[in-house]
């Protein structure tokens, strides 16, 4: 399963036995001691948690407190966002932290089952909330709807994030369990050796967890906002001829949602494909991928761990900003007017109304 896949805990099918020396006497294996790949780990979660957990924390408490004056959507599953990645930050980088410090599993079967589970659950919930933004935002512009329908649309949504991650997280607890190696004494480790009928059985499992956590979000962020910028492009161009003073607002709509996701495809594919690259090559051919030098390895399983760093930065540069041009509509929700429908692809309702010849949008969030 992605983010299981750790060197020397996860990706080996079974222990690796003893080196055997010149002299006819056993090396202990790298994987099982101290080294060089475990203080890079080290030092490198140490920052990437501090990174995650202000940037996190600063986007919560921003969406926070502007909930108590105005309820949006977008922000709402930005809060969502939020707390997954927290969830990340101060449940599975502390504890690999811990564990690349031990290089051995020290907390026993049951906390080895139950954290498991949730050092990949955040990441699950990461990456399916940001299917749902990607999704919010195309079905705001391309498929508008009444408000009520497009909030209960949305806690939906959010709903079934939560729901999926859970479920794709919950095999974690039946394939993980403490081992004993089998040649070195007193090493224990939270493993999933044994836990499938056949290595065949493992890989299809390993391919699922990509499939669900990178694969899936992927296409989704690449489908959604490259389908808005189309029907900009497209609402744009329809009415070219018929008022170019009135379209200044559209222009910057466009620029920006082009440089939105161009970035946002950008970081998800710097975050997750690294990390992949190393999978995929421990899940066909561990022999070789162990004979990675143990600090590349190691930086390129931490790369897991970076996109709950930087979901805050990219979707607080295009989201969590104070707006100007608004009026307070009867439900509280906010009404932008023409002074900032830049963030149209990012905010618009969708709701477009072509009245005198000229473009007038307006949103509602």
């Amino acid at each position: 399963m992605a983010v299981t896949t750790h060197v020397t805990k996860i990706a080996e099918p079974e222990w690796p036995l003893p080196n055997r020396t010149a002299t006819g006497g056993a090396s202990v294996d790298p994987n099982i001691i101290f080294n060089e790949g475990h203080v890079v780990a080290i030092v490198t979660y140490s920052v990437l948690m501090v990174i995650s957990a202000i940037g996190n924390i600063t986007v919560l408490s921003t969406i926070l407190r502007r909930r108590r004056k105005t309820r949006s959507r977008i922000n709402t599953m930005l809060m969502h966002l939020a707390i997954a990645d927290l969830i990340v930050t101060f449940l599975m980088m502390p504890l690999e932290i811990v564990w690349n410090y031990h290089v051995q599993w020290i907390f026993g079967d049951t906390w080895c089952r139950i954290t498991a589970f949730f050092r990949i659950f955040g990441l699950f919930l990461s990456g399916f909330i940001l299917i749902c933004i990607s999704v919010d935002r195309y079905l705001a512009v391309l498929k508008p709807l009444s408000l009520s329908q497009v909030d209960r649309r949305g806690k939906l949504m959010l709903a079934s994030a939560w729901i999926a991650s859970t479920l794709c997280s919950a095999p974690q607890i039946y394939v993980f369990h403490v081992e004993k190696h089998p040649h070195v004494a007193n090493f224990t480790q939270c493993v999933t050796f044994h836990s499938f009928p056949s290595r065949g059985y493992e890989i299809a499992y390993n391919y699922f967890g990509m499939i669900m956590m990178y694969c899936l979000p992927l296409v989704a962020i690449i489908y959604c906002y490259a389908a808005i910028l189309v029907e900009i492009y497209q609402r744009s161009h329809s009415i070219d001829n018929i008022r170019r003073s009135g379209l200044g607002f559209l222009g910057r709509a466009k620029s920006r949602t082009l440089k939105m996701t161009i970035i946002i495809v950008v970081v998800f594919i710097i975050c997750w494909t690294p990390y992949y690259i190393i999978c995929v090559w421990f899940w066909t051919d561990s022999q070789s991928a162990r004979n990675l030098d143990q600090r590349i390895q190691k930086t390129l399983f931490m790369f897991a761990s970076t996109n709950s760093c930087a979901n805050p930065i990219v979707y607080g540069l295009f989201n969590i900003k104070t707006r100007s041009g608004g009026v307070q509509v009867g439900d509280g929700r906010t009404l932008r007017t023409k002074k900032s429908l830049a963030s149209v692809a990012s905010y618009s309702s969708g709701q477009y109304h072509f009245t005198n010849m000229s473009l007038s949008i307006q949103t509602v969030e």
